[in-house]
């Protein structure tokens, strides 16, 4: 160690925040601008995902918030390519040093650290004059040759879909007072509820087995459904018709949606749902909706994998196509 006045201030701030949580060996402890990963023969798998203040998350919100989301939606990543977290690097952009912040940010981001099995290896830490930025590179590990990509679809496999789709999405339309907020005004809870999807993902990583055991091709759900879902089918050359009757809604959405309060299209292109999107043969389907059932987690088939290049149609339960404005979020 160096003496103190000769430590810098960023020095410093890693020391005292963010090198307890950097437990594993190959982290050196932070000392060195460099990490050992070992990957025990198997395949790592490497993604990589920023969240940026007014674009990711609100300057309001809490920073312990902050940390869970920058790392979730890594994990998030992981789970959907059938991957066990294995580590990941920190960059954290600041435009002050300030304890209030950092204290509950850096105990937040240990704990799921901790929670996940995704020790910190290192980083890097900058000042910066604008907006705060925090960019994580999370490494996960499979058995050589079986991390599930994109371009795996074919016709005939069912697309299946964890937990429900578009309560994210209204749960920013409820902080800025949208829509959302204004229907639901007389229930707390269930607005409660779509904040904490917003700030809080809840990565599949219990299933990532399962996913990699029986989909053939899967990715995660962070810029819309209709969007993503276009990705993959793109990715792997097929087309897809999505029911969107069998759509797994919460029950506060689904009544907003009742109530005319906000539009079906909402909750499929809003984004920021993290669930784990995928396509399974229809023979191997039971089984990963049983595996999700043995982890507390719904997992519903919502359409099929069909020929053809055109993009996804989506269908409400008399066969009528819903034609959606817009499918996904997108930074430009």
């Amino acid at each position: 160690m160096t003496d103190a006045q000769d430590t810098s201030g960023e020095d410093s701030l890693i020391a005292r925040y963010f090198r307890p949580l950097a437990t594993d060996p190959g982290a050196l402890g932070l000392v060195d601008d460099a990490a050992i990963l070992r990957s025990a023969g198997d395949d790592i798998v490497v993604t990589t995902d920023a969240v940026v203040e007014g674009v990711h998350y609100l300057a309001s919100d809490p920073p312990d918030t902050i940390a869970r989301k920058a790392l979730r939606v890594n994990l998030s990543d992981l789970a959907a390519k059938g991957a066990s977290p294995a580590g990941f690097v920190l960059t954290l952009a600041l435009r002050a040093k300030e304890d209030a912040w950092l204290r509950p940010f850096a105990d937040a981001l240990g704990e799921d650290a901790n929670a996940f099995a995704c020790p910190l290896l290192g980083g890097d830490t900058v000042s910066t004059p604008g907006p705060q930025m925090i960019s994580i590179t999370a490494f996960g590990r499979v058995p050589q040759g079986r991390m599930v990509g994109r371009t795996g679809a074919r016709p005939g496999d069912r697309i299946l879909v964890t937990g429900t789709i578009g309560d994210a999405a209204l749960g920013l339309d409820v902080l800025t007072d949208g829509a959302a907020a204004k229907a639901l005004a007389s229930d707390p809870h269930a607005r409660d509820m779509l904040v904490s999807r917003y700030r809080i993902p809840q990565p599949r990583s219990v299933l990532a087995q399962a996913v990699r055991d029986h989909a053939t091709a899967a990715m995660d759900v962070s810029d819309g459904l209709a969007g993503d879902l276009a990705k993959l089918c793109a990715a792997s050359g097929v087309s897809a018709t999505v029911e969107v009757a069998s759509m797994p809604f919460s029950a506060p959405a689904a009544g907003l949606v009742a109530r005319d309060a906000v539009c079906v299209e909402t909750l499929l292109a809003g984004g920021d749902d993290y669930e784990v999107l995928c396509t399974v043969p229809p023979a191997q389907s039971d089984a990963l909706i049983a595996a999700g059932r043995a982890a507390g987690l719904a997992v519903t088939v919502i359409g099929t994998v069909v020929e053809g290049s055109g993009r996804p149609r989506f269908v409400d339960g008399q066969g009528r196509e819903l034609v959606l404005k817009r499918l996904s979020y997108s930074h430009f």
